[in-house]
């Protein structure tokens, strides 16, 4: 959309999601449980497990929710879920990109590709709109922690941090994803835990859309969203 701040748009974005997301905490569990099923059972020692736990706890899931979803993992009948990647176009040939866990991927491929084509877009083979985006970590402070940019550049400094950009609203860093943990804890040992923080898609040429297109996109991001076996999904539109 127009006139909006980054800031802004990935807040809005992230707000349109959890607002229409059904099930969240039954995704945020499924989530806690296979990282704590594929490694070490103490997020210290897990770095996919503490990122889990600590979307849950920004997402307000309870603390009991947490500790079964990783106590599930020893259970003798937890399902065993694959991460898929699926990527298209959505209306307008907006580039998109869904992750999921699924034990059924022959059951959600059709499912996907559905949303898509009721939604005015197509559903691609894998690598169709990867190349469109960079794959990173994004971690996003707000202004309240008090810090000036001079000061967050003297932090990020010591460490593997790959851009930071700075507005009124706050300060979005980004790693590559094979550095994201490490920089993640290093700046929760420095400045507190962040607003947000996850591996994500971003978009090499963000699309700016009108207000009718956008409106499109978010139809086809909640429809997605509303699968149990979508986790997360990224969109071009700026």
């Amino acid at each position: 959309m127009s006139g909006h701040s980054k800031w802004h748009n990935i807040q809005h974005k992230k707000g349109l999601v959890d607002a229409a997301r059904s099930g969240l905490f039954t995704k945020l569990a499924r989530e806690i449980t296979m990282a704590a099923k594929m490694g070490d059972k103490n997020p210290d020692n897990n770095p996919r497990l503490r990122l889990a736990i600590l979307q849950a706890r920004k997402n307000s899931m309870p603390n009991d929710n947490i500790k079964r979803a990783i106590d599930k993992a020893s259970g003798a009948n937890t399902e065993n879920f694959v991460a898929v990647r699926y990527e298209g176009y959505g209306p307008g040939a907006v580039p998109v990109i869904v992750e999921a866990l699924t034990d059924n991927p022959r059951r959600t491929v059709p499912e996907i590709r559905n949303i898509f084509a009721k939604s005015g877009g197509n559903m691609g083979e894998e690598g169709s709109v990867a190349f469109m985006f960079t794959h990173a970590g994004q971690i996003m402070y707000p202004a309240s922690i008090g810090k000036t940019e001079d000061e967050m550049m003297e932090i990020i400094m010591e460490t593997a941090v790959e851009n930071m950009e700075s507005s009124d609203e706050g300060f979005i860093i980004t790693t590559k994803p094979d550095d994201f943990i490490v920089v993640q804890k290093f700046l929760a040992d420095k400045l507190g835990e962040p607003e947000s923080a996850e591996l994500t898609w971003l978009p090499n040429m963000p699309m700016d859309l009108d207000d009718e297109a956008y409106a499109k996109i978010e139809k086809l991001v909640d429809a997605l969203d509303a699968n149990d076996d979508v986790q997360k999904v990224f969109t071009a539109a700026a």
